[in-house]
């Protein structure tokens, strides 16, 4: 009989917000930095991923959101995937970095994270 091994426990997920817990906008205005694997890890808000390049992505697209129908689209679509996923992946330290300062300057449409602490000071 095989002996099962003790459980491993890992955190996978962190939360990051300039807003206060229970502040009715913290999910609009909150950075999550998620593990994915091979100690990598995403920063993300909402839908959207924090590349190195300071930029947010919706994910990665090939030509158009098509599908590769050839041997050779194939591997073009692999190797784009592949740059796109080590373009938007961080070892921890740098990931909560990143997240901290994108947290400050989070916005939704014109609503910023100053004007959400703002109204939440100025109702009852």
């Amino acid at each position: 009989m095989t002996a099962i091994p003790e459980p491993t426990v890992q955190a996978s997920r962190y939360l990051i917000s300039c807003l206060p817990e229970g502040h009715p906008e913290r999910f609009l205005f909150t950075v999550q930095v998620e593990y994915r694997g091979d100690g990598l890890w995403a920063v993300i808000n909402r839908t959207r991923l924090l590349g190195y390049d300071g930029q947010w992505s919706f994910g990665f697209h090939w030509r158009d959101g098509g599908e590769p129908s050839t041997d050779g689209e194939y591997d073009e679509y692999e190797k784009q995937h592949g740059e796109w996923i080590a373009a938007h992946r961080f070892d921890e330290a740098t990931a909560l970095e990143l997240a901290k300062q994108a947290a400050k300057t989070l916005k939704y449409r014109d609503y910023d994270v100053a004007a959400a602490l703002a109204d939440k000071a100025a109702s009852p």
